[in-house]
Parts: structure tokens; sequence; C-alpha cells
């Protein structure tokens, strides 16, 4: 069995504010139908060893790219890590895989290494 979850549309934020006030009635909680993939990079070696500080180069178009592992020193951001999670929503969960790793080879850093497996098991599941 497989367990959809939905894309959450509305601020998080808010939400949480409404529950800690009691007050989640008031609050209008939307939710999507599209689907995610989230690609996570890291340091070719983590977490066991690793080289850290190299600089990252993202892309100048927007991309929902989420900073995990990284630092910043001298106007530069540097891996750390588990550097990043690059991040597409898309109508299908097909479409949003291979819109992430798209994504993915737009990011550079030394020493990157990410899976080529995400969502596969949620593509063989959705048969």
């Amino acid at each position: 069995t497989q367990v959809v979850l939905p894309l959450l549309e509305s601020d998080l934020l808010t939400i949480m504010q409404a529950v800690a006030a009691e007050k989640l009635a008031d609050v209008e909680v939307k939710f999507s139908d599209k689907a995610a993939c989230c690609v996570i990079m890291a340091s070719a070696g983590y977490p066991q060893s690793y080289e850290k500080g190299f600089p990252i180069t993202l892309p100048e178009k927007d991309q929902l790219i989420f900073v995990a592992g990284a630092k910043a020193a001298d106007g530069k951001l540097l891996t750390n890590g588990r550097v990043l999670g690059v991040t597409e929503i898309a109508d299908t969960l097909p479409e949003a895989i291979a819109k992430s790793y798209e994504a993915v080879k737009t990011v550079k850093f030394d020493n990157a290494f990410y899976r080529n497996d995400i969502g596969k098991k949620a593509l063989a599941a959705e048969v």
C-alpha cells in the first residue's frame, strides 16, 4: 500500500501559530495535487570521511534549493557535508523526479555526490 501525502500550499508557520493559539479552525489549510522530488547533494564520502570547503555555484534562475551543510565565508558559500537538497514540483511524480535531476546538474561543487535512484520505489509502487 502506498501512502500519498499531498503538498501543503498554505503557510506552515501560520498553521503552527494557529495550532498553538488553539485557533486552527480559523485558518484555511490548502493542499496541492502536485508531486515533489528532492535530491540531496552531499560531499563524496559523507557522512564518514569527506573534504569540506569547496565553493558552491548555484544556478542563476530561481530554484527550490534548501541549503543544509554549507557555510558562508568571504562572500562565498562553501561545502560542509550534506550540502543541499534540490527540489522540484510538477504535475506528476515522474515529471518532478526528472526535473530534480535536471536541476541537480545546474549546481556545481567539487566532490559532489548524489544518489541516482531517488523516487524509484515510489514510481514502482504507482504501477
